[in-house]
């Protein structure tokens, strides 16, 4: 049973949480994105799909103010990432949940400390020190665990759990955390289909929940039906295409993933011939 923990005060603006004109991101002088321009709307859920090298975690990176665009610009909840510092610097991060392929975990904490790690950015630092003693707001990490129902896990170690708990204890750490921005880089990359499908249906809902925007680098696009509302798919470094779901065909597939489509068995997914 899902247990209400209050959302986040909606924005006084509903600026658009990503909004990326013209960018560009290099390394060591190879351009790896190029001429990106994509906008996501508040609440908007948007799977990002595409071959190996194709792109998809810089571009989370370059949302999330990682790495800085080498030209155009890169808008994130409203601010300009190249020139975020100090407290904007604090709370965009405060702002902004991110979930990858490994759930980053720490194993030496139970899963009450793992989960209140999204308060941090709430928190001041002799309350954050204070909880590694004794969590503070055990009530609401019990809440979030019950959201993705491992409420009696609370003082379990994560060695203990299977890698889909593990996983679900990541999302319950974004419930706590509160971010109007999500982003999940192959969160389910790791885990069987099964159990892919119920760790994005649990950010699925959080997102309609809570409020917040949601954007998945998926690998797995049996997932992709049913569960957002755009999808976005890079190929070397562009935009390749982009539109719902069921607008996807087997001729794109083929087109975007090239010598990975019959090695990915993308000839198996139901999408129109």
């Amino acid at each position: 049973m899902l247990m209400n923990i209050d959302p986040p005060e909606a924005p006084a603006l509903a600026l658009p949480p990503v909004s990326i004109e013209a960018a560009a991101v290099a390394y060591g002088g190879r351009c790896v994105l190029e001429d990106i321009d994509l906008r996501i709307a508040p609440g908007e859920r948007v799977a990002v799909i595409g071959p190996s090298g194709a792109g998809k975690t810089t571009l989370f990176r370059l949302i999330a103010g990682l790495v800085k665009p080498a030209a155009g610009r890169a808008l994130t909840l409203g601010e300009d990432t190249r020139r975020l510092r100090g407290r904007r610097l604090a709370r965009l991060r405060r702002e902004l949940g991110f979930l990858h392929q490994q759930d980053n975990l720490i194993p030496q904490l139970r899963v009450v400390h793992n989960v209140l790690m999204g308060r941090l950015g709430h928190w001041s630092l002799a309350r954050a020190l204070l909880s590694l003693l004794w969590p503070q707001q055990i009530e609401r990490a019990r809440a979030a665990l019950a959201r993705v129902e491992l409420a009696d896990k609370l003082w379990a170690l994560p060695d203990a759990l299977s890698g889909g708990q593990q996983q679900r204890v990541a999302v319950a750490r974004l419930i706590v955390q509160q971010p109007r921005l999500v982003l999940a880089d192959e969160p389910v990359s790791a885990l069987d289909l099964r159990l892919g499908r119920e760790i994005i249906g649990l950010l699925c809902a959080l997102a309609r929940r809570d409020g917040a925007t949601l954007v998945v680098n998926l690998h797995t696009l049996d997932l992709l039906q049913g569960h957002f509302e755009r999808v976005v798919a890079l190929r070397a470094g562009r935009v390749f295409w982009q539109g719902a779901p069921e607008q996807i065909t087997q001729p794109l597939l083929r087109e975007l993933y090239g010598a990975e489509y019959r090695a990915l068995h993308l000839d198996e997914i139901e999408v129109p011939a």
